[in-house]
């Protein structure tokens, strides 16, 4: 029995529910306790389908030149002596093994004689404009370098529709609001959203899409997985996703995003990709690890010399934290960005209404020594050849938490909740089953693995193939908080 407001709003929606398609999935049957009744996901289409888819050196010597001869004059003979004079290093015209990201880095440590932050490193390994990680190429995926849960399966974003349109209910169904989501990838999470709640007229006519995405390459990919065309209207021209109608923009941060109406912002994966600063404990205190050049020109992790400007940041995080757990830590990492751009999303929804879906693997509470970087779904050095791996960090959902609350007393936050307990809560046990009723073999088994990614924990107990490709449960690695405007009560499922 549904007791709660808002499980009363999903038994309204549940007669309603349509869409969808299956894309590549995976995963095991796991009982979940359920709290959205099989009805509410009962019209998402059953048949599965396949998701849609970067010489010559100069030396020292001794030049004697000779002047024409003079009529009537003796011949002149002068001699230069170079001896005294500074002789430059043989120079090689090869080109240098270097890539521009890295002759990049080395040329700001050396212009600064001296280290970086990881923070500064980690920004211009992922976003420099020219050659920045995400800039320029297609990351995701089996044929990138790692792999995100709607990637995994289309009941992700199906699901994550279902808090949103539970949320608009919640709002009161205003007739325009902002959809907002930070980092889309490839824009997949987005596209199974729009394509479950498409039977839900009222919800998708009142959509603007917002896309908060730096990379241009990624916008392109964005644009055609969103199924997007350009229409004209006079001098106008404005884009618009064939999958609802609604219309869509991109920008390049929230801060460009227009308010001033009711929001809903989704943030899957984007918070770990923030810059970090770490720091580590000394017998002088807390020091700031940096990034500096070895002396053979390879890249190396030093301690700062002298107190960094970032030490504010730290000192703001500690208040949060006990002095128990400060003892017990010998690193912390700070993200200075992800306190920023929560301050942003909760003076959004404190003035306009509305909510935030924030999907990340973290810790609630401090995070010591996390950073990884990713190539090719392995685990490779920070520092080894950087702008060919990705880069993040656990997400510290108490600073998060905090720093919303610090905004505005007209914001709540929930959570955080696992993943696993979000998604079950949501409804996928229903929907994986309907989804088995219609499918061949290789799609069960896509199913399963796909279901063990985003609810398991830890590797896949059914599975019977190479054991490199073992599914992963991402179920309780990753963690769900949700800040909405109090006057809309508490959010599904945190209530």
């Amino acid at each position: 029995m549904f007791r709660s407001p808002a499980a009363a709003l999903l038994r309204r929606l549940a007669p309603r529910l349509s869409g969808g398609t299956v894309g590549s999935a995976s995963s095991a049957r796991r009982t979940l306790p359920p709290h959205i009744a099989p009805s509410v996901l009962a019209r998402f289409s059953s048949t599965p389908t396949s998701s849609p888819p970067p010489s010559s050196s100069a030396g020292e010597r001794d030049d004697e030149a000779e002047d024409h001869e003079l009529p009537g004059a003796a011949r002149l003979s002068i001699s230069v002596d170079r001896s005294g004079l500074c002789t430059p290093p043989e120079h090689s015209h090869e080109p240098s093994s270097d890539s521009e990201l890295i002759k990049h880095l080395k040329s700001i440590i050396k212009f600064r004689s001296g280290p970086i932050s990881v923070a500064e490193y980690m920004e211009e390994v992922l976003t420099n404009p020219q050659s920045g990680y995400y800039m320029n190429r297609d990351v995701f995926g089996e044929s990138g370098d790692f792999i995100t849960s709607p990637e995994v399966s289309q009941m992700f974003g199906e699901l994550i529709g279902v808090w949103a349109m539970c949320l608009w209910e919640q709002m009161g169904q205003p007739e325009k609001v902002n959809l907002i989501e930070l980092g889309p990838g490839r824009g997949t999470l987005l596209a199974d959203l729009l394509r479950g709640s498409a039977k839900f007229v009222n919800f998708t006519k009142a959509l603007n899409i917002n896309l908060v995405e730096c990379s241009p390459t990624l916008q392109k990919v964005q644009y055609n997985t969103l199924r997007c065309e350009d229409e004209h209207d006079g001098d106008e021209k404005r884009t618009v996703s064939k999958l609802c109608g609604a219309p869509v923009y991109w920008h390049a941060s929230l801060e460009q995003v227009p308010s001033g109406l009711p929001t809903i912002i989704v943030a899957h994966e984007f918070f770990d990709a923030l810059p970090i600063h770490q720091f580590q404990k000394g017998s002088r205190g807390w020091c700031e690890k940096m990034v500096d050049l070895a002396e053979d020109s390879s890249f190396r992790f030093v301690l700062s010399p002298q107190p960094t400007a970032s030490l504010i940041f730290l000192s703001k995080r500690c208040q949060w934290a006990s002095s128990e757990e400060l003892e017990k830590l010998e690193q912390i990492e700070v993200c200075p960005k992800a306190m920023e751009i929560t301050e942003q999303i909760a003076d959004r929804i404190s003035s306009d209404g509305g909510g935030a879906l924030i999907i990340d693997y973290g810790k609630n509470g401090i995070v010591s020594d996390s950073l990884q970087a990713i190539r090719k779904h392995k685990f490779v050095h920070i520092l080894d050849e950087p702008g060919s791996a990705d880069l993040s960090a656990y997400v510290d959902f108490t600073a998060i938490k905090h720093s919303a609350e610090e905004v505005s007393d007209d914001i709540s936050v929930h959570g955080p909740m696992t993943q696993s307990q979000l998604l079950g809560s949501l409804g996928i046990n229903f929907r994986v089953e309907a989804l088995m009723q219609n499918c061949d073999e290789k799609q069960a088994e896509s199913l399963r693995t796909g279901y063990w990614r985003l609810v398991g924990d830890g590797e896949a107990p059914f599975w019977e193939g190479p054991d490199d490709q073992t599914p992963i449960g991402m179920g309780t690695r990753y963690l769900a908080m949700a800040i909405v405007n109090k006057k809309q009560g508490s959010p599904v499922p945190f209530e």
